[in-house]
């Protein structure tokens, strides 16, 4: 078949024989929202054994039990490829002299991007002529066994019952040794469990099991689980084993075969090894067989020995044992992912088939056995990495997250203030990329998101800035759309970038300069004079360096030194004149006093005599700026009166007015070193998540000013709304919260100056959110300013119940505490 483009999906569906009895449709179907039904177009049935009229091009509907009775299997990977198998002597094959098959199937897709009724046919002819005596296939859902119908032994004889001799040696014994004629039908069928229980066809029919009589062969097909198998050690192997004997009729004769399979049902799983018994007792009655071929293959499909080095699988064959060996990951099987309380998870499951040959020396008969065997591993935990490729000097954060099967989607991305769909991410400048490797379970994520964006937090220490970035990536598994998220967080530093800074000195002969480079990274030019600084001008300038500094001198007499000379004397005349006068000293005896300029270099002197230059100019020329003065009487007398009386206290601060400023912040853990921004947008937490709140005065230079909290609560809207929930109640946690808020102490870092001007708790978890208040909170707190240094001062004065040791201390009413203050968080979401 062809592949069909529909409407959003890809279908398909090639159809192929493959050794042995096997008919294979591959499907795949590439949209996760599409599933299919299998519907079969029977156009020529052979049930002539089971006396039921021919059914021409009708359409059955498979369903599990049909499929486990008629020879038909499906097996789905996590990629959405469907594989069908079908035995080639199925209940709906036209069979040609059992030696031409023909299978028609006709695929009803259906999901919410299929149009509807699409319907997808394949048909396949398969040709098989080397029949073995017995044929023993063993399936994922069903076990079969066809048989010739002649063997050799006694001669079809009178109707009679069966004797117990004949049950205890070779029930194959009791067949026809010559081809059975159509005259022959299926009476009754014997399945030894291992006690005798009869069935008429029609009763073993009802049970599920597919008896067919083709013209050469009995071919008898049971559920793997029928009631009839039972459960058999094989060389401490455990094998589902099915013994029958079925009965033909003609006129007075009578004859009977044995048809019996066994199936291999365990395998090693942690190292995916599969043993099976060199010699399985229940289809082998002879001691003397050869082993005549081994063939492994995987989903049905034979592979050749340079095919199964290739895959790193390994087949062996001992005294005992046929053993297949296959490392988990191997080409030919698939990952799974699953979500377990909220953990990634996943499983590797491959397929992998048998097919041997027996020659039995004493029957002259032989026996093909193929088993396709599903193996799942246990579940493998696979907990995702998140790689922080972060350069600093790109202000980038840079991360890659993963590995994962290719079964899982990025849904989302849940930042500080915001939750982002991938598409969105894009839209905001958010670079989110998904990379896949050849091998099934190497899918990761990549992540880029600038410093300058909203959702990363900075806060500046002495020297750096520290930047965070708080991140839950949303997560679905495909295609159960099984949800599960990852926490991250990134941190990285970045130092602050300090220019170059120059100090200098002199004396009366040098002018000494020293330059710090300041932070790696500026470029920076040293002119001397209106010169560049070359190797030639440092070393003439004695130039040193240590890494951190350089230094240099330059004499006054130098090309580059420039002398600015300041006026000793000036005069201001009425009429806008002014008249200056500068002196030459002696430190400066090479100071040519005819080359000075006032600040205008075209206003030189109008005198000169080599110890003093002359200056006359208007005051609005040459550069001259002006100052204002001011006047204060500095004639009034204040009397001040001292008393010597001793103080009977201390000195305490009087009441005075102002507007103190506070500030409620959240912090993102007990660090209390990063904290989310007062202008971002609303916050996401989790109900089981703690919350860590600081409370600060703000502008505060005063140690002996205490910041107290008097109460706190919470609420769905503004502070007082109902319901709320009450935290700290006068300046205590609410002995009644069973989930007490915690206070933190504060101590003094480069952030906090006075410790006292704050007050840090935490709220362990959302425990009201049971008490059916909205996803949005808000926290609030009356605070009130007290001075440390007062014995008297009830609001610094509060001591709170300890559970510990049973103490009590007073409380506090609010009432009786002046100059409260409120202070109230932005809204938090819960989720």
């Amino acid at each position: 078949m062809g592949g069909l483009v529909g409407v959003g999906f890809v279908a398909f569906i090639p159809i192929h024989c493959f050794h042995s009895k096997f008919l294979i449709c591959h499907a795949t179907f590439k949209n996760d929202s599409i599933s299919f039904r299998l519907i079969l177009l029977i156009s020529v049935v052979n049930i002539e054994a089971q006396k039921k009229p021919s059914i021409n091009n009708s359409a059955i509907l498979l369903t599990s039990s049909l499929a486990s009775q008629c020879g038909l299997s499906v097996k789905m990977d996590q990629l959405g490829n469907a594989m069908i198998f079908a035995s080639l002597q199925n209940c709906f094959a036209q069979n040609l002299d059992d030696e031409s098959f023909t299978t028609t199937l006709h695929l009803r897709l259906h999901g919410n991007r299929v149009v509807e009724d699409e319907l997808f046919q394949v048909a396949e002819t398969c040709h098989y002529t080397a029949w073995a005596s017995r044929e023993i296939v063993c399936e994922r859902n069903y076990m079969e066994v066809s048989v010739k119908r002649s063997a050799p032994g006694d001669s079809s004889r009178p109707k009679q019952p069966f004797s117990g001799d004949e049950q205890l040696g070779d029930p194959r014994r009791a067949a026809t040794k010559r081809l059975m004629d159509a005259g022959f039908r299926i009476k009754t069928v014997v399945f030894f469990t291992p006690e005798e229980k009869i069935m008429t066809v029609t009763e073993a029919q009802r049970q599920g099991y597919g008896i067919s009589n083709t013209p050469t062969r009995l071919v008898l097909r049971s559920p793997i689980t029928s009631p009839e198998t039972y459960t058999r050690h094989v060389a401490g192997v455990p094998m589902t084993v099915l013994t029958t004997s079925t009965i033909f009729e003609k006129q007075w004769l009578a004859t009977q075969i044995y048809a019996g399979a066994a199936c291999s049902v365990s395998f090693t799983q942690h190292s995916l090894s599969w043993f099976l018994p060199r010699q399985i007792d229940p289809l082998i009655f002879s001691g003397q067989f050869k082993l005549l071929e081994v063939h492994m293959g995987v989903d049905g499909q034979r592979l050749d020995a340079a095919e199964i080095a290739d895959r790193r699988y390994s087949l062996s064959v001992n005294d005992v044992y046929i053993i297949i060996e296959i490392p988990v990951g191997a080409v030919g099987g698939h990952f799974k992912s699953l979500v377990q309380n909220g953990q990634y998870l996943t499983t590797y499951t491959i397929e992998p088939m048998l097919e041997l040959l027996w020659a039995e020396d004493a029957t002259h008969e032989d026996i093909r056995y193929k088993v396709l065997l599903p193996i799942t591993t246990p579940l493998l935990s696979r907990p995702p990495q998140v790689i922080d490729n972060t350069v600093p000097e790109e202000q980038i954060f840079k991360m890659i997250f993963g590995p994962f099967c290719s079964d899982v989607a990025l849904k989302n991305i849940t930042f500080p203030t915001e939750v982002l769909s991938i598409a969105d991410c894009s839209a905001r400048g958010l670079k989110v990329l998904e990379h896949m490797s050849p091998k099934s379970c190497s899918k990761v994520f990549t992540l880029e998101v600038p410093f300058t964006y909203r959702g990363v937090v900075q806060m500046k220490e002495i020297g750096i800035t520290v930047y965070s970035l708080h991140l839950t990536f949303g997560l679905l598994v495909l295609p159960e759309f099984a949800p599960f998220a990852h926490i991250a967080y990134l941190e990285t530093q970045l130092a602050l970038k300090v220019p170059p800074s120059v100090t200098g000195g002199c004396d009366y002969q040098n002018f000494y300069v020293l330059v710090k480079y300041g932070t790696h990274g500026f470029n920076f030019q040293t002119l001397v004079g209106k010169q560049m600084l070359t190797s030639g001008l440092a070393q003439q300038y004695s130039f040193m360096d240590n890494g951190t500094h350089f230094s240099f001198t330059v004499p006054f007499s130098a090309h580059d030194a420039a002398i600015e000379v300041h006026l000793l004397f000036s005069e201001c005349f009425p009429n806008g004149t002014m008249t200056a006068l500068a002196m030459k000293l002696d430190s400066v005896p090479s100071l040519q006093l005819g080359h000075l300029t006032l600040r205008d270099p075209t206003c030189g002197p109008t005198y000169t005599d080599g110890h003093y230059a002359h200056f006359i100019f208007t005051g609005n020329s040459c550069g001259t700026t002006r100052k204002v003065a001011c006047y204060y009487d500095i004639n009034t007398n204040h009397a001040v009166a001292f008393n010597n009386k001793p103080r009977t206290s201390k000195l305490y601060a009087e009441n005075a007015m102002g507007e103190l400023q506070f500030e409620m912040r959240l912090a993102l853990d007990d660090s209390y070193s990063t904290f989310y921004r007062v202008d971002a947008d609303p916050i996401a937490k989790y109900l089981q998540e703690p919350l860590y709140f600081e409370v600060e005065l703000m502008k505060s230079k005063n140690p002996e000013v205490s910041l107290e909290l008097v109460s706190c609560w919470a609420t769905e809207d503004d502070r007082t709304s109902l319901p709320k929930w009450d935290l700290v109640i006068n300046g205590c946690a609410n002995s009644k919260d069973p989930n007490q808020v915690i206070f933190h102490p504060v101590f003094p870092d480069a952030r906090v100056q006075y410790p006292s001007n704050f007050k840090r708790f935490e709220i362990p978890m959302f425990g009201f959110a049971k008490d059916n208040l909205s996803r949005q909170v808000f926290v609030h707190c009356d605070v009130v300013v007290c001075d440390a240094r007062s014995a008297v001062d009830r609001a610094c004065n509060v001591q709170c119940s300890n559970k510990a040791d049973g103490i009590k201390g007073q409380k506090r009413a609010v009432s009786e505490v002046y100059g409260i203050k409120h202070v109230s968080s932005g809204p938090i979401f819960m989720s």
